[in-house]
């Protein structure tokens, strides 16, 4: 009875190392043909979610399929991270292992591009910016409008050394992150002294447009993975989001993210 027991634990081991075997080189297959077909610089991370992954395959459809590409040359910010989750994705077996897949239908699609401060502080000319979630009472988080057709899901601190009139000093800016069409709009409103900031710098009445204006810029479209529309702006730790989701659509692995 013992060899037995032992001979099905062995079995039952080996088939567990054959199927994440097989994952783990479908997932190699679908990140060669990403960084391929997307000209990237290295290798995107692929998970292929689900357990056994040899069932999904035999029936050619898969729950959940995630992807994080980092250091993705956008050219309007520089190298930003791109996040991709597939769910219900519909590859042939054989298509999926020898790499020749590029379409393939997903139930739905949710992708996002990450932009840390570094990046964004290129963008508007402050190297040592700072990028913080203002606290819950300073945003409602519902996505509302703000005006103009242009819609946002709260505020963000920035924080960075700033020419104020004939010196320079570290200001701390509450601004708001708005959506305009395919666009997104930074628009600092208001100086900002509370814990997420780390300047105490009190600029003079006549400056403070300025300082201002140096914290408002606009992101011009950026498109995210396999081209979904954004529908989201928002501050997620020291990162800028934009995100947007879509179902029922077509994807080509080509398009994980272009210029």
């Amino acid at each position: 009875m013992r060899k037995l027991i032992l001979s099905l634990v062995l079995l039952l081991a080996l088939a567990v190392v054959v199927d994440f075997g097989a994952a783990a080189y479908s997932e190699y297959r679908v990140s060669r043909s990403l960084r391929e077909g997307g000209e990237l610089n290295s290798d995107p991370d692929v998970t292929i979610g689900g357990f056994p992954f040899l069932t999904q395959a035999v029936d050619g459809k898969y729950e959940n399929v995630e992807i994080r590409a980092r250091g993705v040359d956008s050219q309007v910010l520089g190298e930003v991270t791109v996040e991709a989750n597939l769910r219900g994705v519909n590859i042939p077996a054989s298509d999926l292992v020898n790499g020749t897949v590029k379409t393939v239908p997903v139930d739905q699609l949710d992708g996002r591009i990450l932009i840390d401060a570094t990046a964004l502080g290129q963008f508007l000319g402050i190297p040592d910016l700072q990028v913080s979630a203002p606290p819950a009472d300073k945003s409602d988080g519902t996505g509302g409008s703000g005006g103009s057709g242009m819609t946002t899901s709260g505020g963000v601190v920035l924080t960075g050394t700033v020419p104020i009139g004939p010196l320079s000093a570290a200001v701390s800016v509450q601004a708001d992150l708005l959506l305009d069409g395919e666009d997104v709009k930074i628009v600092a409103t208001d100086l900002y002294f509370g814990p997420e900031g780390n300047a105490d710098f009190t600029v003079p009445g006549p400056f403070k447009p300025a300082v201002l204006g140096l914290f408002t810029r606009t992101v011009e479209a950026q498109q995210l993975p396999f081209g979904v529309l954004p529908t989201k702006v928002y501050a997620e730790g020291s990162q800028v989001v934009i995100e947007g989701s879509g179902e029922n659509v077509v994807i080509n692995l080509d398009d994980l993210q272009t210029p």
